[in-house]
């Protein structure tokens, strides 16, 4: 995993020279927030999803000054934010609604009329909304942590267990 995931992962060397990142590349390319290390994925993969869901729009320098501050892997949070993309903001608002509307009441979700304030009708859309992406934010980064966390520990006692049948093979 770690072997796949490092050959896709950008050059930190063409990075430093983009003219956008010169004045933060100090701090946006130190070593550590590029390793695949079990707790920096596990970090980074959760910021991403917490962002992607607290603010669907411009998540990414947001969740990138928080890879620097807790020391997460920063690609993997990027690419973890993208998961509330253009293509599938509609599906996650809608889902945030619905799971919104199981806390709060909320009027059936049908678009605004002729006539009806589009102010009026996204404050009674909002709270829903909100609730919801609030709700998936934490369960998405709460479950991602832990599931990164326990398929990283599989595989390491997988290759353990691998390592120890062939040593056994050796010594036999």
């Amino acid at each position: 995993m770690r072997h796949s995931l490092g050959k896709r992962m950008p050059e930190r060397d063409v990075l430093a020279g983009h003219p956008m990142l010169r004045p933060l590349a100090r701090h946006v390319l130190a070593p550590w927030l590029w390793h695949l290390q079990h707790e920096s994925v596990a970090r980074g993969v959760a910021i991403g999803f917490f962002w992607a869901f607290v603010m669907p729009l411009g998540q990414i320098p947001i969740a990138v000054a928080h890879c620097i501050w807790w020391r997460a892997n920063i690609p993997l949070s990027v690419a973890a934010t993208l998961i509330t993309n253009p293509l599938t903001l509609g599906f996650w608002l809608w889902l945030s609604y619905r799971i919104g509307t199981l806390f709060v009441s909320a009027p059936p979700l049908v678009m605004p009329r002729q006539g009806t304030s589009l102010l009026t009708w996204m404050q009674d859309v909002g709270t829903p909304v909100v609730l919801g992406m609030g709700l998936l934010a934490v369960m998405f980064s709460l479950g991602s942590y832990a599931l990164i966390k326990l398929a990283w520990r599989l595989r390491v006692v997988l290759h353990l267990r691998q390592r120890r049948l062939r040593r056994r093979g050796r010594d036999l």
